[in-house]
Order: C-alpha cells, then sequence, then structure tokens
C-alpha cells in the first residue's frame, strides 16, 4: 500500500515596516517571486505576512493600505497591528462622554505631525478611510504559526497569554481601544508593550532628546538582551544615550523590569525599531525587519521556512532610493538593489 505524500510545508516572507512605500513593496514582492492574480499579488507556495505600520509618513499610503488589505483578504498574506495602525483608531475615535478629552489620542502638534501625510493623501476618499478604520480592528495583534511568531515591537508571552483570555482571541475591540488610552490599564500595558516595546525610566532629573526634538524620560529596551549589566546592555533605540548614562550599571529593580526572550523559544519577529545597516538576526530566535524604509533606508523581508535557527542569508531587501518627486513636495520610494 503506497503512503500518500504529505503536503508541502507553506514557507512564509515577514516583511518590515512599509509606512506608505508602495512603489518599494511592489518591487520587493516581486523580487519574491509574487504576481499580481486578478490585481491581488500572490505566491503559489508562500504567505506574506506584514509586521504593522502601514500608513503614516510615506509617499503612497492610500496604495499600500490597498495592496495589503487585497492581500489580505484574498489569504495571500497576514498581518499584525502596528503602533501606527493604533494611534490613527485612537486619533480618530471620540472620547466617551467624561473622560475630560475630546479624542481618544490627543491632537496636539506631535500626534498632528505624524498623521499628517495620512489624513492628507485620503483627504478626498473620506469613506475609505473610514472603512480602513474599521478594517484596523480585524488586525491581530500578534501571530502564533508552529514555527515562529510575529508583533510589532515585544513578545510578552504573559500579556499575550491573558489578552487573549480577556479577549477571546487576538484582536482589539472598540471597548479595548477606549480601555487602552489609560495608560497604566491591563488594556493599556497590553498595547505599549507589544506595539511600542519596553523601557526603563532615565535615572532622576535625567532626559535625553531625539533627533525630531522630542524629550524623553524613558529609554527603549530590549526584549531579548540575555544577562545584561548596564544600561547599553539593554538600550535599543535611534538616539544614543550619553556615555555616562550608557555604562550606568542596572539596579536588581531594574533588572526585575526587563522582558526576555529564552532562547529555547520559537522564533519571533518584529519591526518597529528603525533599524540600519546589513539586515541580521538580533539572536538566534529574534529578528527585526523593519530597516527604516522611509528613511532612505531598505525594504526587507525574512523567508521563513521553519528554521529554528534564524540566518542573516535567508534576509531580502529593496533599497530605497532618492529619485524624482511626488505630487511636486513628497518624496517617491523606489529603486531596488
Amino acid at each position: 500500500m503506497m503512503t500518500p505524500k504529505k503536503a508541502a510545508r507553506r514557507g512564509y516572507d515577514i516583511i518590515g515596516d512599509i509606512h506608505g512605500c508602495a512603489h518599494t513593496l511592489e518591487l520587493l514582492l516581486g523580487q519574491m517571486g509574487y504576481r499580481k492574480v486578478n490585481g491581488i499579488y500572490q505566491h503559489p507556495k508562500r504567505q506574506a505576512i506584514f509586521i504593522g505600520d502601514i500608513i503614516d509618513r510615506g509617499p503612497r499610503i492610500r496604495e499600500s493600505l490597498h495592496l495589503v488589505r487585497d492581500m489580505v483578504d484574498h489569504g495571500s498574506a497576514q498581518i499584525v497591528m502596528g503602533n501606527h495602525e493604533y494611534n490613527a483608531l485612537g486619533y480618530c475615535t471620540r472620547a466617551r462622554a467624561g473622560s475630560g478629552h475630546k479624542w481618544l489620542r490627543e491632537h496636539n502638534a506631535r500626534h498632528d505631525r505624524l498623521i499628517r501625510e495620512t489624513l492628507e493623501q485620503f483627504a478626498h476618499y473620506p469613506h475609505e478611510w473610514n472603512e480602513f478604520l474599521e478594517w484596523f480592528y480585524t488586525i491581530p495583534l500578534f501571530i502564533e504559526e508552529d514555527d515562529f511568531r510575529a508583533v510589532h515591537a515585544c513578545w510578552d508571552r504573559d500579556l499575550i497569554e491573558k489578552f487573549k483570555r480577556v479577549q477571546g482571541g487576538n484582536q482589539i475591540d472598540e471597548d479595548f481601544l477606549h480601555a487602552s488610552s489609560a495608560i497604566e490599564s491591563f488594556a493599556g500595558q497590553v498595547m505599549d508593550t507589544l506595539l511600542r516595546g519596553t523601557d526603563l525610566r532615565l535615572p532622576e532629573g535625567l532626559s535625553i532628546s531625539s533627533r525630531d526634538g522630542y524629550t524623553r524620560q524613558f529609554f527603549r529596551t530590549k526584549f531579548w538582551a540575555d544577562n545584561p549589566q548596564t544600561y547599553a546592555d539593554v538600550v535599543f533605540q535611534p538616539d544614543p544615550l550619553p556615555e555616562s548614562i550608557a555604562q550606568r550599571p542596572l539596579t536588581a529593580a531594574e533588572r526585575k523590569q526587563l522582558r526576555t526572550y529564552p532562547p529555547e523559544e520559537k522564533p519571533v519577529f518584529v519591526g518597529h525599531y528603525w533599524m540600519e545597516g546589513e539586515p541580521a538576526p538580533l539572536k538566534p530566535n529574534v529578528a527585526c525587519i523593519d530597516y527604516s524604509a522611509v528613511k532612505y533606508g531598505k525594504l526587507v523581508a525574512y523567508r521563513m521556512d521553519g528554521e529554528r535557527v534564524l540566518s542573516p542569508d535567508k534576509f531580502v531587501y529593496v533599497n530605497v532610493e532618492r529619485p524624482e518627486r511626488y505630487d511636486g513636495n513628497q518624496t517617491e520610494d523606489s529603486v531596488s538593489r
């Protein structure tokens, strides 16, 4: 008697933060063998997984959203929510009576600037934008397949397990969105940790200023750091700590606050962190695939085929260069390696 053939394992292509770089995304998909079938990018043996942050900053946000949503709706892709999709929901959702606020996400100069390109590009398509806001609710916060996990910024096992019990799955709803506006709440901690990452407070009286002029009393930390001893061992952000702070030893209380991602866990993929240079794993089972595409870096994907140890050879990417202008005032994204 002949044994039936085992079905071929499906491969996955985990794609980093797009931020409106639709042309570069098309180049990357084409480079990986995806082709348009009835207007939808598809691959006969693989599925794309988008790591979130499709919107904001870039020149073709509306086109990016249509491309990604069409792929997701037709089963040729999955997606996890990024902090920019979450921010958009808060920015465009009125706060409930008695909260003391008009909007869940305050309409201040910084928040206005972050979402400006998105709202401008949808100015003539308000019904479409409202449909996309509704679609954002259907985007999961995290994905767990047999061989890997995907989340926008940080895999926190305890928060994720409690979230699944509370929500009955991996998606938020409007009540959870409203609850998350209180950062100290469980909902607030879930959205802040999974979509923005972990952080530590700087020593009393100290602050750092980012390149965009934002002053912080906290700095981002690695949720995968093994046995860190100093601030330098855990800091993970584009704006470096001053050397005098970086070499400061972590206190026992600070070490207790840090998340860990054990080496025996299945590989996890994140975006969010504006990496630079040649794509490579952060550790054997952790990879960041955000390489600053919208800042003329690289749009990166990792081609996952069930391996337990991630390899630098599995990264593919498209360089983003500076050709013509877009609509007279925004820079186009284009040109592959």
